[in-house]
């Protein structure tokens, strides 16, 4: 589906947002390799999705043991905030996954992976973060 010019600006403040998010914890917390975001431009910022991911399934269990996932969260929040997006549930738009866990349950193939995850939604834009 194409995007208006607003909803490319506002997808494009999202990215950059994100990115920065991004960049804070590639190398802060153990495990993390990128992170992505879809979402349905007609429900938003409801259908907002953030997926963090990571390398295995223990590096997710590592960071939440650590008590380091709560404030991953409010990094990306408080990036989103700066351009005037709200989350009102972050545990509902801020998921963590694994390359681990995509590669043993779909072959690699994120896109299909993350399917599973909107299709209520029907994403209108996902862009991926790797640094």
């Amino acid at each position: 589906m194409k995007l208006t010019k607003t909803t490319q600006k506002l997808d494009n403040n999202i990215c950059k947002a994100l990115t920065i998010a991004c960049e804070n914890s590639l190398h802060e917390i153990a495990g993390f390799c990128w992170l992505t975001h879809r979402a349905n431009y007609t429900n938003f910022p409801a259908s907002l999705i953030v997926t963090c991911v990571f390398n295995t399934e223990e590096d997710i269990e590592i960071m939440k043991a650590n008590d380091l996932a709560k404030g991953f969260q409010q990094d990306i929040q408080k990036q989103l905030l700066k351009i005037g997006v709200i989350l009102k549930n972050i545990n509902q738009s801020i998921h963590f996954d694994s390359e681990e866990a995509c590669e043993k349950h779909h072959q690699g193939q994120w896109n299909e992976r993350l399917k599973l995850n909107t299709a209520k939604q029907k994403p209108t834009k996902n862009n991926r973060f790797k640094h």
